[in-house]
């Protein structure tokens, strides 16, 4: 049994084991969340499951960005069994930048990995990611997240690919517009500093792009493993075309799309304006594949010009 809870006063359960010693490293899995129980308690049980073939030993940390705590009774009545450490923590402004930042303050031991709560591991996922930055010691490491469907997806979205993401070969070195915090492992010490957080004001997303650029242009560096897959839930009402451009909109307003980028969409716009109903003739999926970038372009120049939604 092991409820688990630490100095932060918004934490609640027993205290974590002492640091891990050389031999056996320990990794922090880090999940915030804000009302998705379900699916919560889906990951947790996939998360106990995980086998570390002696290699390190793991704890779980979940950050409820929900002020009410309406995951709290869940992950508590969870941990009483579970056979590994669970920390429950509240970061009550709704803000997922502040939200990693309270789940890195409560990890412990070598490595923080992050996944999200509507995301399943593949049962080794975790010794995948501790044995690639071992191997190609590297500050981070970063796996692919499968998209797996409630309902049949409609044929323009298969053709189109619209959740599907790259996936390179293992070791191959990243970029930071390869990067995010769906499925990724970090060394914790370049995520503790006051320089390295995630931005508050990437608080609506694209905290992690953020995040990963700064790392990056410090010298970090990080890489692929093809092997540490995640399955990503994608519900019915995900398949239409309203979500796909909200979410780039979204994206492009991410604080790490502005500066010098915005005179890219500025010449952008226009192009993919003129070009859309050409576009239409050669199937709804080229269409849609088109239209989404030129909403990730309006995102980028309406938040430059001071627009909210």
């Amino acid at each position: 049994m092991s409820a688990t809870v630490g100095a932060d006063p918004e934490c609640g359960g027993a205290d974590l084991p002492s640091a891990p010693s050389a031999e056996a490293k320990h990794t922090s899995v880090c999940v915030c969340t804000y009302k998705r129980p379900q699916l919560l308690l889906r990951l947790l049980t996939a998360l106990v499951a995980q086998d570390p073939r002696g290699r390190f030993t793991y704890s779980v940390v979940v950050v409820d960005n929900d002020r009410l705590e309406s995951a709290r009774a869940m992950v508590s009545d969870f941990a009483v069994t579970a056979p590994i450490p669970i920390r429950y923590c509240v970061e009550p402004e709704q803000n997922i930048a502040l939200a990693r930042n309270k789940a890195v303050a409560n990890a412990s031991g070598d490595f923080i990995a992050f996944i999200d709560d509507d995301e399943e591991p593949f049962p080794d996922w975790l010794v995948q990611l501790v044995q690639a930055i071992e191997r190609y010691a590297a500050d981070g490491v970063l796996g692919p997240v499968v998209p797996r469907f409630s309902t049949a997806p409609p044929e323009w979205v298969v053709r189109g690919r619209f959740f599907d993401r790259p996936s390179p070969p293992t070791g191959t070195w990243l970029k930071w517009k390869q990067t995010r915090t769906g499925n990724v492992l970090l060394r914790k010490g370049i995520v503790c500093d006051q320089g390295t957080q995630f931005r508050p004001e990437c608080g609506r997303g694209g905290e992690d792009t953020d995040l990963f650029r700064r790392l990056i242009a410090s010298g970090r560096r990080f890489v692929w493993c093809a092997e540490a897959k995640v399955y990503e839930a994608v519900p019915g009402e995900r398949l239409c075309r309203t979500y796909l451009l909200q979410r780039a909109l979204r994206r492009g307003a991410s604080p790490a799309n502005q500066g010098w980028p915005v005179l890219i969409s500025l010449l952008a716009i226009p192009v993919y304006g003129l070009a859309l109903p050409v576009l239409l003739v050669f199937g709804q999926h080229v269409f849609m594949r088109y239209l989404i970038k030129e909403c990730d372009h309006l995102g980028r120049l309406l938040t430059f010009l001071g627009a909210k939604w």
